[in-house]
């Protein structure tokens, strides 16, 4: 069976990181096989969590590793507590990777034109050098924004993509895809969980704010959809989705999860876009109906059996 380290957090309350991958992961007919960043008590979009920092202890775990003469068929990075955590990741892909190892970084560095309370301009510059090592790469838009410009360049752009209509939108992230690509010599660039408009004359910036409108209350988007731009073999493709809710927590988990699995198959970038599109709007279709709190995740449990399914037919 193939095995992908997965180097991310475990968040008990949240059903993100960990927690998230683990199942997908499996389910696809691949081992996970966890090195815990951190452990909190729940994912940090609560009020207040218990964080635990395991940087100090990656060495110790990794060496363990070593001893067994570990090497993956994947590995995937996610959540990342600090700079000199960046440099336990570089590390181990240093020591565990071989030449046909596939690497996914999810860059967690921010979201909806915001970078993340932790964001600085040095824990940047060392998730770029984790691109560097990897094959495919999953942003959002603003995390995409952050990599090619910084922070001040990140919201500069962010506010003149907002007054884009959909169509010129799409052509810029497109192009984004595209420097992302060669910036950091990438198999696939993935910009991720894009709302856009029903209305393609319609000006991004109203996306924008039906977005941040969905988020807060909860209610169900109108007339709008979620997009993931998928840049591979030198081109852009879009997978593009009904949007039934609001943001909710480890939904980039979930999709990252399962092109992270895919990817050790064999699969192209698109493929692996369509399935977790697929599987993610039925899990946040349920959680809209359930009125589930957005920090607690998507009902994605009861569609596990789809991803086991669609990967049996495809051996």
């Amino acid at each position: 069976m193939k095995k992908i380290a997965v180097l991310n957090d475990l968040s008990g309350l949240g059903k993100c990181s960990l927690t998230a991958a683990i199942p997908v992961i499996s389910v696809m007919g691949v081992q996970a096989c966890p090195l815990p960043t951190a452990v909190l008590s729940n994912q940090t979009g609560y009020e207040s969590c218990f964080r635990d920092d395991y940087t100090d202890r990656m060495d110790a775990y990794m060496a363990e590793w070593k001893k067994r003469k570990a090497v993956f068929d994947g590995i995937y990075t996610g959540f990342l507590v600090g700079e000199s955590q960046a440099e336990k990741i570089l590390a181990f892909i240093e020591a565990f990777s071989g030449k046909d190892t596939q690497i996914l970084t999810d860059t967690v560095l921010g979201d909806q034109g915001e970078a993340y309370p932790f964001y600085t301009e040095a824990l940047c510059d060392k998730i770029r050098r984790i691109c560097e090592c990897a094959h495919v790469i999953t942003p959002n838009l603003t995390e995409a924004l952050l990599l090619l410009y910084g922070k001040e360049g990140m919201e500069m752009r962010w506010k003149q993509l907002l007054q884009l209509d959909v169509k010129q939108y799409q052509e810029e992230i497109a192009e984004l895809g595209s420097m992302l690509a060669e910036q950091f010599s990438l198999k696939a660039a993935v910009i991720t969980g894009i709302d856009l408009p029903q209305d393609g004359g319609q000006k991004a910036g109203k996306r924008a704010e039906k977005a941040g409108e969905d988020s807060e209350s909860g209610r169900m988007s109108e007339k709008m959809r979620i997009g993931n731009l998928i840049w591979e073999k030198g081109q852009g493709s879009w997978v593009i989705s009904e949007k039934t809710g609001g943001s909710y927590s480890g939904t980039g988990d979930l999709f990252a999860s399962v092109l992270s699995a895919g990817m050790v198959k064999g699969l192209t970038m698109e493929a692996c876009a369509k399935k977790a599109a697929s599987f993610l709007e039925k899990g946040i279709r349920d959680a809209v109906e359930e009125g589930t709190d957005r920090n607690d995740g998507i009902c994605f449990e009861p569609y596990l059996h789809e991803l086991a399914s669609d990967f049996r037919e495809e051996k």
